[in-house]
């Protein structure tokens, strides 16, 4: 079992004003797994990118981006790494901001995450940190048309065929 795979789901997905935030520090062991370095060949090897993926395919965006963070600060600035994994954060985002009812906000988000999409994607549109860009694409979409529960299940079908 992958590491990522051991850790529990939280309790309940944190929504501000809704519901309760995590304890500080609760997703500290998680954070300290991410590898030294962010690289798309050792993505499957990285517990914290996994892990990320893990919360974001299950509906826990805030969750996600505060797995990714680490995963998006090792990462070579200006690399396909970085953009991809923080166009993966910044969809867990938008997909936030549009279950709170805040829909120009999760439009501005969307936006965003797809230009990062696109330079991950870079000249070939090969896969990077085991995602192919243009499926994050479409997820992309589905959180931009107020349907984040279906990029939940193209995510995860993505990382079922990584």
């Amino acid at each position: 079992m992958s590491a990522a795979a051991g850790w529990p789901l939280p309790g309940h997905a944190y929504v501000p004003g809704r519901t309760a935030r995590h304890p500080e520090g609760a997703f500290d062991a998680i954070r300290a797994a991410a590898l030294p370095v962010t690289r798309s060949a050792e993505a499957a090897a990285n517990p914290a990118w996994r892990h990320g993926l893990r919360l974001f395919a299950a509906g826990y965006f805030w969750e996600c981006h505060e797995v990714l963070e680490p995963v998006w600060m090792n990462a070579a600035p200006n690399s396909r790494e970085r953009a991809l994994v923080q166009a993966v954060i910044q969809m867990a985002n938008a997909a936030l901001k549009a279950r709170m009812g805040q829909p120009r906000a999760a439009a501005r988000l969307c936006a965003r995450a797809g230009d990062l999409a696109a330079a991950a994607a870079g000249a070939g549109g090969a896969v990077v940190m085991g995602l192919p860009p243009a499926s994050l694409r479409a997820a992309i979409a589905a959180i931009d048309s107020g349907a984040p529960e279906a990029a939940c299940e193209m995510l995860r079908e993505m990382q079922y065929n990584a």
